[in-house]
């Protein structure tokens, strides 16, 4: 039992790893220190930057898929259709953190050469852009379906879970994504809106790992 215990921590602290890498990969990708555009700023980026943060989508991945052994272990008194419904769900979803993310080097790449050659950036990125947006919209049913999951199953008290879990459950943050980012001080844009699909989880996982941190069964 206590060696479940440690690996239960273990896994909770490699969702809260995978989130900060994602985070520093996004950094990689749009932070300038005097441009809040993040497509100037990408275009203005490094090629070992560009490289680096694509490279950390792959780990991150990783990272974020052990983490849902974290996610499972808090299901663990659901019946067991329920919990793989939430390990498939969350894990598509996190899947398509590091995917998306990946579509962004793409982006990147073609604000890269549109100011090397002299050429419109917003035509430039438009098709990657497009083909990024088109993979999130696969992406937001899921997130619907592991929501209603995820929330009804904890407020019934069928997990492991606290219920205060809920307030720091992704599905809170994101709804107040576009208000938080119209209303912050414009030198922390870049850090908060650009990372912030990976901050949400970061709080979650550490939320999580908190409430579970002692949990036996």
């Amino acid at each position: 039992m206590g060696g479940n215990l440690f690996w239960n921590k273990m896994m909770g602290l490699s969702g809260i790893l995978g989130g900060f890498v994602l985070f520093i990969g996004d950094m990689l990708l749009y932070y300038g220190p005097i441009n809040t555009n993040f497509y100037l700023n990408m275009a203005s980026a490094s090629d070992f930057r560009i490289i680096a943060s694509g490279v950390s989508a792959l780990f991150a991945t990783w990272f974020y898929l052990i983490g849902m052994g974290h996610v499972f272990h808090a299901f663990k008194p659901t019946r067991k259709a329920l919990r793989t419904l939430v390990l498939i769900c969350f894990g598509c979803i996190l899947v398509s953190y590091g995917i998306v993310h990946g579509a962004f080097i793409a982006i990147a790449t073609s604000a890269k050469l549109s100011t090397q050659f002299n050429l419109d950036i917003e035509a430039a990125i438009l098709l990657a852009r497009e083909t990024n947006q088109t993979m999130r919209m696969f992406v937001y049913p899921i997130f619907v379906l592991l929501s209603f999951i995820f929330i009804s199953q904890v407020w019934n008290k069928n997990t492991l879970y606290p219920r205060w879990i809920i307030l720091f459950y992704p599905l809170i943050p994101f709804l107040f994504q576009d208000l938080i980012c119209k209303h912050i001080p414009e030198s922390l844009t870049i850090i908060v809106c650009g990372g912030y699909l990976n901050i949400i989880l970061i709080i979650f996982f550490t939320a999580s790992s908190i409430a579970l941190w002692n949990k036996k069964s």
